[in-house]
């Protein structure tokens, strides 16, 4: 099976891979993201290292416990062949209704059929309050009228 775009990657396919991984994402829906990984996926996220699909799905069930009403925008910093480079920045609140705003850098490889398998994340987030808050749209997908990363000065 495949899961187009596959590699390689011109630049419209690595920015429709990229906004791909936003919606899937802002779904909230951990067996639904985790279908895009290869099953022996291994990741870097923060100081978390993980190895195969049902890692990466039991990761995202702890995250989105945790992680309310969360949004991400990602956006494309660069591309090769089998390779997407990302910025992304997302936001949430925790159980105590703080809000954060996280910002980082993903490396992604991806097999011939379009699978990811690897990703390294580096990520850092700072509380904002609610007024900060710039990331405004009903819980899931990005509509396609709300602002990037770029367009947000982020």
């Amino acid at each position: 099976m495949t899961r187009m775009p596959v590699p390689p990657f011109s630049r419209a396919d690595a920015i429709q891979k990229v906004r791909m991984a936003e919606d899937a994402w802002n779904t909230r829906d951990p067996e639904r993201v985790a279908l895009a990984y290869t099953p022996d996926t291994t990741w870097r996220n923060r100081s978390e290292f993980l190895q195969g699909r049902d890692a990466v799905r039991d990761f995202l069930v702890r995250k989105w416990s945790v992680e309310t009403e969360y949004r991400l925008i990602k956006e494309i910093w660069a591309h090769g062949d089998n390779r997407i480079a990302v910025r992304f920045c997302y936001e949430y609140h925790d159980a105590d209704g703080q809000w954060f705003r996280a910002h980082g850098n993903e490396n992604w490889e991806f097999d011939l059929g379009g699978y990811m398998s690897a990703r390294h994340a580096s990520i850092n987030e700072v509380a904002i309050t609610q007024a900060d808050r710039l990331f405004h749209w009903p819980q899931g997908p990005r509509p396609p009228d709300h602002g990037g990363l770029s367009e947000l000065g982020l």
